[in-house]
């Protein structure tokens, strides 16, 4: 992504933000892409990186944050609303099975995210972005879009 790309020694600045599942948002290009181009771009990568099976709108690759949307990719604010917490980490049952499929799953993306990046330095800030879930789930609180309540399984 040549937009992400040309602005990565910005990024390593960025001050971390993560998400349930323990990305870093800060330096996520879903995030981060607001123009057009960028979120195309984005989603062309996502394709490549083996994130999706076809390069997806621009209104599906845009993302504002854990709880904006109404699915989750692997489970965990159904999963926290059920059992009324606001981080994985607050649950009694953590680590469970969502966590360790997760991060399983992760692991296997990450390969293919090495051979869709041009350089050593975007993978090791998609590195950052998507493949220290497991230290940042542990160690940082999470962040939730404002319209996200773990009370309200409607929210």
């Amino acid at each position: 992504m040549e937009w992400y790309r040309e602005r990565l020694k910005e990024l390593a600045q960025a001050e971390s933000v993560y998400s349930v599942c323990g990305d870093d948002c800060a330096v996520c290009p879903r995030f981060l892409a607001r123009t057009e181009d960028e979120l195309r771009e984005t989603a062309e990568f996502w394709m490549k990186a083996g994130w999706r099976d076809h390069i997806v709108s621009n209104s599906e690759i845009r993302c504002s944050g854990c709880g904006s949307r109404g699915t989750c990719s692997f489970m965990l604010i159904p999963c926290l609303r059920e059992h009324k917490v606001s981080a994985c980490k607050e649950c009694i049952d953590y680590p469970c099975e969502k966590i360790a499929e997760m991060l399983s799953r992760s692991a296997e993306k990450e390969k293919q995210c090495r051979v869709a990046c041009e350089n050593e330095a975007e993978f090791g800030m998609l590195q950052r972005a998507f493949y220290h879930k497991e230290h940042n789930l542990q160690e940082k609180p999470c962040r939730l879009s404002s319209s996200y309540d773990a009370r309200d399984p409607e929210a």
